[in-house]
């Protein structure tokens, strides 16, 4: 940039040139100007990009309900007597046609596995369930339910993860829980069928 301010004369010579000269000289105003715009597009960029995948892993987690819930809604699971732990690696971690897509997106023994069962739909609760966390561990302390009903059975199942948020620059915050994570929820509602 020394050259861009000084001048030449005859001789070899160099000056100063005066200040109107100074303020008048472009060289480098590409940079100064990205300068300034860098941080507000950078701020986007990661925005759209951890808004991308927050709702795209939320997107293939109701896949995986649904499809995890069919087990449940033909009755499969409750005469296979699957447990709580078998469902979670069975139909959602492994038997699913998504479960390629669960394994990359997600860590299968954080995914909170809740099904209840109801007597009819007006009951059903399918709120989202506050988590509760330990304060030396951080580990979650909810008791999930696995009350997989009779045949006629109003079925909720929801699958819950906390899905990890990367703070961005300018502020930008996705997360919805008190140690920065954001709380997907996928619930599904059924009756089962009569098996």
């Amino acid at each position: 940039m020394w050259p861009a301010i000084t001048q030449r004369l005859a001789g070899g010579a160099t000056r100063l040139p005066s200040s109107r000269a100074f303020f008048r000289c472009r060289k480098g105003a590409t940079a100064v100007e990205f300068a300034l715009v860098a941080a507000p597009f950078l701020a986007l960029l990661v925005g759209i990009i951890q808004a991308s995948l927050v709702f795209f892993a939320s997107r293939v987690l109701d896949e995986v309900t649904e499809e995890a819930s069919r087990n449940l809604m033909t009755g499969q699971a409750q005469q296979g007597g699957v447990t709580q732990a078998n469902f979670l690696t069975n139909n959602i971690c492994g038997g699913s046609n998504t479960s390629a897509l669960v394994s990359a997106l997600f860590t299968c023994s954080k995914i909170m596995v809740n099904v209840q069962n109801y007597a009819d739909f007006a009951s059903a609760s399918t709120s989202s369930p506050a988590l509760t966390f330990n304060p030396t561990t951080g580990a979650v302390t909810n008791t999930w339910s696995y009350n997989t009903g009779n045949p006629g059975d109003i079925i909720v199942v929801q699958l819950i993860y906390q899905w990890p948020i990367v703070l961005g620059p300018l502020g930008m915050n996705l997360s919805t829980l008190s140690n920065g994570n954001r709380q997907l929820v996928s619930t599904a509602v059924f009756k089962s069928e009569p098996y």
